[in-house]
């Protein structure tokens, strides 16, 4: 029943990056508000709700545009659009006088946090978060989160689910969630007051669902394992329960979400680079591998990923950002990305195929927890679908490389034998690690019937129980496109397999 259920939700989003979807989400918000206004629903005018927007987004964009030419740094008007449109959901619509100012003030605090408030270029905070708390501390001017009404709730609600769901941060945001509905009722019970009022007015008339939908869920003011992101979650909900005080200062959601922040900067890593290309070349029919010299060798794990902009002209719906799990191993100096071309590709893929040797990317939000088991002994599965094959490559290049041997069995499905990337290394893994490795072809050509370890059909859990005969003493991984994915798991659960021992790696999209 579920699935029946997200996979036209999962089909819908994958169409658009994360980015754009969270542009339409908020886009959306600001036109419902107004017609609320017009409705006379909305205490704001309508009016004053579209100068207010336009005058943030305007003043966030103009201002990052400045500050980028000042720190030679590169220019993503996406992110400044984005933050001026939560502002302009959070802080008071009056842009006259006074709120006139406010608004100019809070966005130049807001963008110039992104680059000042930073470590290694990366900004530490929220910067719609910081840009408010500033302005409560300094001009005593703070948010009033005016979407948190009844009336928005269930549009919030509903657009929010779709951004957790395309993020697939839902176990940080259910953390967060039931933190501060625990906390509030706990305030409730022990202070006399009415449970069932404050879990109402939680519900219908606070920041909750903004909060935790829209800006909790920045990637990169969040931390970068699930374990760390679901205590980030709780400790924003705790805090940001409303009666949360220490002595007799109350905390805002700002000031909850800012604090969080903290947590995850002390306890994440604070990468963010400007690695240049190097060389391109193909790798497969439809693939390529594009290898980058970044400033300095990072340390992270196989298998983990990170987000790279690219920004370029005529950017279509998907933005200029995009999320690429590492094709290259720690052992290697150079950042590796394996990815596939379409003939209808993105512009993104476009410009990132077009680019020539000497260019940079920026890379930053080094994350994951797709990583191999400390248990060197625990045998494994890794299950393989075109380009899914990139944390494999890692994880492979990586064992090559320490001379570390360990169960496993690596099942790779594509087209036909032209499709399959890395076939040399997996061949070298088979040789010196005795990986057993199987390809899986719903094609065929004369290359395909003559190769070695092949199997016509498509990856199921019928295939699965016949390749892997002692599949239930296994830890399955798969990567690949998410409806691949879905599949399999559920065929990997139907063989009885539990979910603790099925790892599915982050992939938002091909296009």
């Amino acid at each position: 029943m579920l699935d029946s259920i997200l996979k036209p939700i999962d089909k819908l989003i994958n169409k658009v990056s994360m980015y754009r979807l969270l542009l339409y989400y908020l886009v959306g918000l600001l036109l419902i508000a107004i017609l609320f206004s017009a409705s006379g629903i909305m205490h704001y005018s309508g009016l004053d709700i579209a100068i207010s927007s336009s005058v943030l987004v305007f003043a966030c964009w103009a201002v990052n545009k400045v500050l980028a030419s000042i720190f030679r740094a590169p220019l993503n008007p996406e992110s400044s659009i984005l933050t001026g449109l939560i502002l302009a959901l959070i802080v008071p619509s009056k842009p006259t006088g006074f709120g006139l100012l406010f608004l100019l003030a809070v966005s130049g605090l807001a963008m110039a946090s992104k680059y000042i408030i930073s470590y290694r270029g990366k900004h530490i905070f929220n910067p719609a978060a910081i840009g408010v708390f500033l302005t409560a501390i300094g001009p005593h001017q703070s948010a009033s989160w005016w979407v948190a009404t009844s009336s928005m709730t269930p549009f919030v609600v509903l657009g929010g689910i779709l951004v957790v769901r395309k993020v697939r941060r839902e176990s940080m945001v259910f953390s967060f969630l039931i933190t501060t509905t625990v906390v509030t009722l706990i305030y409730a019970i022990t202070s006399g007051a009415s449970a069932a009022t404050n879990l109402k007015n939680m519900v219908l008339n606070s920041a909750v669902f903004f909060l935790g939908f829209v800006m909790l869920t920045e990637p990169l003011t969040q931390p970068d394992t699930k374990f760390k992101r679901i205590v980030y979650g709780a400790i924003v909900g705790a805090v940001m329960a409303p009666q949360f005080h220490i002595g007799h200062v109350y905390t805002t959601p700002e000031a909850a979400l800012v604090i969080g922040n903290l947590f995850a900067f002390i306890f994440s890593n604070k990468i963010k680079l400007f690695p240049v290309l190097v060389r391109k070349y193909a790798i497969a029919a439809d693939s390529g591998e594009f290898v980058y010299a970044p400033e300095y060798k990072i340390s992270y794990q196989p298998g983990q990923y990170m987000e790279f902009t690219l920004p370029h002209e005529n950017t279509d719906s998907r933005g200029s950002r995009r999320f690429f799990t590492l094709a290259s191993s720690p052992t290697e100096s150079d950042i590796r990305l394996g990815v596939r071309f379409y003939q209808d590709g993105s512009s993104y893929k476009h410009a990132l195929i077009n680019s020539k040797p000497g260019e940079s990317i920026v890379a930053s939000g080094l994350s994951g927890d797709f990583i191999m088991p400390r248990d060197r002994q625990r045998k494994l599965v890794f299950i393989a679908g075109g380009i899914g094959i990139t944390p494999f490559r890692s994880m492979i290049k990586y064992l090559i490389d320490k001379r570390e041997q360990r169960d496993i069995i690596l099942i790779y499905g594509d087209k036909d034998v032209d499709h399959l990337a890395y076939r040399e290394l997996l061949e070298l893994a088979r040789d010196r690690l005795g990986v057993q490795i199987y390809y899986v072809l719903s094609g065929s050509n004369r290359k395909s019937e003559q190769l070695d370890y092949a199997v016509h059909g498509r990856i199921n859990g019928a295939l699965i129980k016949k390749l892997v005969e002692d599949f239930n003493e296994r830890t399955f991984y798969i990567s690949g496109p998410l409806a691949m994915t879905e599949d399999i798991k559920r065929d990997l659960s139907d063989l009885g397999i539990t979910r603790a021992n099925i790892k599915v790696d982050f992939f938002s999209g091909y296009a």
